[in-house]
């Protein structure tokens, strides 16, 4: 994608200490990646800051950056490599235009299924109820 070119130069990358499995290793090495990109000072174009804002605004902080988090592999290049598909995948996902949903009407044959499962019904409560 484009767009991912662009930005890659205004993405900040820190890493902190893993949680989770790993042994001894775990408490020495700082595994855990943390992507960040403020999009307000972004040099995209304001179209796409408005979409993109819109779209993550589950996942943008109050100050406008949107943050990915991944800690899944054991190795710093392996996670900050998960967080830029990460990003790809949300970018991409923001930007695919839904398929509008055409409301459409029963057909002729679910009609007369509905009427003839409220007669069945009609049926049996008239069968339950005491002769006059």
């Amino acid at each position: 994608m484009q767009l991912l070119k662009v930005i890659k130069p205004e993405l900040t990358f820190s890493a902190s200490r893993s949680s989770g499995p790993g042994g001894q290793n775990v408490n020495k090495v700082n595994s855990r990646i943390t992507l960040s990109w403020n999009i307000h000072e972004s040099l995209v174009a304001a179209e796409l800051k408005e979409v993109i804002l819109k779209k993550l605004q589950s996942r943008i902080t109050a100050h406008g950056e949107l943050q990915i988090t991944i800690q899944e592999n054991r190795s710093q290049l392996q996670n900050k490599e998960a967080t830029i598909q990460k990003l790809q995948e949300l970018l991409t996902k923001a930007f695919t235009v839904r398929k509008v949903r055409k409301p459409t009407k029963p057909g002729k044959a679910a009609k007369q299924a509905r009427l003839k499962s409220k007669k069945q019904h009609s049926e049996k409560k008239k069968w339950r109820q005491k002769p006059e």
